[in-house]
């Protein structure tokens, strides 16, 4: 069951492996590995993707990490220091941003994706939680995580500016770093997760800070992170996507094509009507403030208030991801790399 709950939204990355030998290889080996460099890079599976100002940075399989500068008309490969899959992307400014993804990977980068510095990796976030361990079962939990080496993904990561962040993944894990990666602290003990369920969506607004995951599991904090309550959720499949508004609006996606929305700081659920059951793995807000929704079954759709409206009538290949650009372009990645939607709506930049 719990390989299953983790399974759809790696879908990209475990399609390719065995065409591709993606995982032949040892994590460990492949967190010492740098990246090799494709011929197109563009064409990889990539899983994230994000602005840094004018630049976007696309991360996805073995370690591949793409630049554009031409609003994704052209891409190049930059260095990688791994070959394990990422699986996140996120930028706090134009030059501070974060890389996330299997075997506990965690890259930052100080000049705009231009370059990528290793952070933190399975082992090295073991050693950490076996050391800041204050009691018997936190101790029991890291040695756990020293004797299962580095074989747990991050799936998300939070960044409140250029120095602190927070990175979720598989099996509950939570580590958080003041100074941009150069010191971590696992905060797995503030989350209430005992039965260590996977964290697929960290989200932000102001102080308020909102996780979701597998089985319907939430956690909210309104103290930027010190301390968390959970939440009863209005569904209990998985969450694979979502959003945080100011004011307390809150967007959930998931299995089923399960969309919730709560205008009170969730003492409310209200579900949205979808036009097909397919599982919703990404999110996207417009500069509008209208949210973009990405499906397994390739509707890329635009919510506004409660009613949804589908962007392309051509199914894409499995997006992973989506991002707004000018004018109303909306660029998706997934299992066959940079993919922008086609719609007369979407070129056009004409709002449904």
């Amino acid at each position: 069951m719990r390989v299953k709950g983790l399974l759809p939204v790696l879908v990209a990355a475990a399609s390719m492996a065995g065409t591709q030998g993606a995982f032949a290889a040892p994590v460990g080996d492949a967190l010492q590995r740098p990246a090799l460099q494709v011929r197109q890079p563009e064409r990889s599976v990539l899983l994230s993707l994000a602005r840094a100002g004018e630049p976007l940075l696309a991360v996805g399989e073995r370690g591949v990490i793409v630049r554009s500068e031409d609003l994704g008309k052209t891409w190049k490969q930059v260095p990688s220091p791994v070959s394990v899959t990422l699986t996140m992307v996120r930028f706090a400014d134009a030059l501070h941003g974060v890389a996330v993804g299997h075997g506990g990977t965690v890259l930052t980068t100080q000049d705009g994706g231009r370059s990528w510095q290793l952070r933190l990796d399975g082992k090295q976030l073991a050693a950490v939680a076996l050391r800041e361990a204050s009691d018997d079962l936190q101790r029991a939990d890291a040695e756990r995580l020293v004797a299962d080496g580095p074989d747990k993904p991050f799936l998300d990561v939070l960044l409140w500016d250029a120095r602190r962040m927070l990175a979720v993944g598989a099996y509950g894990l939570a580590f958080y770093s003041p100074d941009g990666g150069v010191t971590w602290q696992p905060w797995m003990s503030r989350l209430p997760n005992p039965r260590g369920m996977h964290w697929y969506v960290a989200r932000r607004s102001g102080d308020s800070v909102l996780l979701a995951g597998e089985q319907g599991v939430l956690a909210r904090s309104d103290d930027a992170g010190t301390t968390f309550q959970a939440l009863e959720s209005p569904y209990r499949g998985s969450w694979f996507s979502g959003d945080m508004q100011p004011g307390g609006q809150l967007t959930l996606a998931g299995l089923r094509g399960n969309l919730w929305q709560s205008q009170d700081a969730v003492k409310r659920w209200a579900a949205v009507p979808m036009p097909s059951p397919a599982s919703i793995m990404a999110s996207a807000q417009t500069p509008e403030g209208d949210l973009l929704l990405a499906t397994q079954a390739g509707q890329v759709l635009r919510l506004q208030g409660a009613q949804v409206t589908p962007l392309n009538t051509v199914p894409l290949p499995s997006p992973a991801a989506l991002l707004p650009l000018v004018q109303g372009q909306v660029l998706t990645v997934g299992v066959a790399g940079v993919v922008p939607v086609q719609s007369p709506a979407v070129a056009q930049g004409v709002r449904p």
